[in-house]
């Protein structure tokens, strides 16, 4: 049986690499990348037929500069800050937050962000982040991985009788693509800068 080939992800062979150094390392970029979800979900470009929210960009961005340990550590801490009922997702406010927020209709899409950070953070061990094509199939799993369980729980939420597609889908494919578009050539030329660091 062979064993997959994995290789170092961005965030690997950024800064140190051992010791306490590589752990004050990972830490701050787990803060970092709490702080980029958090501004990620609040930005909204204006876009037919609905604006363009960012989370998901970061979220698969984070996913596989991170790789799956160290992008699941920043999504469970930006998940733990919005169960703490700060204001951290596209839709909460300050009358709307915390775990109540959550369990609402976007409780699926949250159990996506995991689900694509695991897929993302996994294809970028296998080198996928380099190149713009596999970049993007990557992407579009992730945000496949993202829109399944949300779509299940809007379903279970509201019942199978509603738009559930109209709601959670459709109006938000064209924003997707662009953003997939822009994630697919933003981590391979990242690579391009920090150059062949993985051969």
């Amino acid at each position: 049986m062979t064993q997959a080939v994995t290789t170092p992800v961005l965030a690997e062979v950024l800064g140190p690499q051992q010791g306490a150094a590589l752990r004050v390392k990972q830490v701050a970029l787990v803060l970092l990348g709490v702080v980029a979800l958090a501004i990620a979900a609040k930005i909204k470009v204006p876009m037919w037929p609905v604006p363009i929210t960012m989370g998901t960009f970061a979220v698969l961005s984070i996913g596989a500069a991170y790789g799956t340990r160290l992008g699941l550590a920043t999504i469970f801490g930006y998940m733990l800050v919005g169960a703490l009922g700060f204001d951290v997702f596209a839709g909460s406010s300050a009358e709307k937050f915390g775990l109540e927020y959550m369990m609402g209709g976007t409780g699926g899409y949250l159990v996506g962000y995991v689900l694509a950070t695991v897929a993302l953070g996994a294809l970028a061990a296998r080198g996928w982040d380099r190149s713009p094509i596999k970049m993007a199939l990557a992407l579009v799993i992730g945000n496949a991985l993202i829109y399944v369980p949300g779509l299940l729980w809007l379903g279970t939420l509201y019942g199978w009788d509603k738009p559930i597609l109209q709601w959670g889908l459709t109006p938000f494919l064209l924003g997707d693509a662009i953003k997939l578009a822009l994630a697919a050539v933003l981590l391979p030329a990242l690579w391009k800068m920090v150059g062949n660091a993985r051969d």
